[in-house]
């Protein structure tokens, strides 16, 4: 009998290998590229060493004027509202540009002086902005607490007249559904319509300003004054911006 024979299994050559497709790749989503942010931290460190600087009476919008700018507050242990506010925008800034936005500042240190409102409202016009949203804090009696959200109110022009209570809300909810508690001493429903404040009245793009917590409330003192509490926040914030630019059109 003849002996068996195995034929052996094909040899894959490298032509043949190298016409497998390579395994596809996935580029991160990049949701905010092409959009502009106006981040305006409020006041500055320098403030209160140039208090001329600061009392020089500039148009609040309405035709009134008001001081270019003011010092700020702090919590009772010390820790001011303007180095809240700079830390604050960082943070948000580096989370905005992680997805693809441009971050315009309006200020670009915590050792400066000003800008003041006015500068400061005309800065999302400028930028040619999508949106801009004022961080701060207050500095009310101690036992008041909660966030607020401010926008400039009667409006004065179209972006005021919608967008920019739909950008209010937006943030509004995004601090809310992160944990943060609604303001139990002013505005309604952790929205507050103003018109005294000239960095709203001037802006010409939506603009929002964010009064996070009462820095004079012991408990939200020790939040403001956290790494982990200042992040929380930036990130509530950012959530709101991304949820307002979702459904604005580019």
């Amino acid at each position: 009998m003849p002996a068996s024979t195995t034929t052996p299994p094909p040899v894959v050559t490298s032509a043949a290998a190298a016409a497998t497709p390579a395994p596809a790749t996935t580029t991160p989503a990049r949701p905010l590229s092409g959009r502009i942010v106006v981040l305006d931290p409020g006041h500055n460190g320098g403030n209160a060493g140039d208090k001329a600087a600061i009392n020089r009476q500039v148009p609040d919008g309405r035709g009134g004027t008001k001081p270019c700018n003011s010092t700020g507050t702090a919590t009772d242990a010390g820790y001011s509202e303007h180095a809240f506010n700079w830390d604050l925008a960082q943070r948000i800034r580096t989370s905005l540009q992680a997805q693809g936005a441009t971050v315009v500042m309006t200020r670009d240190s915590d050792t400066g002086v000003g800008p003041c409102v006015d500068v400061r409202g005309a800065a999302g016009q400028k930028a040619h902005a999508d949106l801009m949203v004022s961080l701060h804090a207050d500095g009310s009696a101690a036992a008041n607490s909660g966030f607020h959200v401010a926008y400039s109110s009667p409006p004065l022009n179209p972006a005021q007249s919608g967008p920019a209570l739909d950008l209010a809300k937006d943030l509004r909810d995004a601090l809310r559904g992160a944990g943060f508690a609604l303001s139990d001493y002013i505005g309604h429903d952790g929205l507050s319509p103003r018109s005294d404040l000239g960095g709203l009245n001037l802006a010409t793009v939506p603009t929002a300003l964010v009064e996070c917590a009462n820095m004079r409330n012991a408990k939200e003192a020790a939040v403001v004054s956290s790494a982990d509490g200042r992040q929380k926040y930036a990130d509530a914030i950012t959530a709101g911006i991304g949820t307002y630019l979702a459904s604005s059109p580019r």
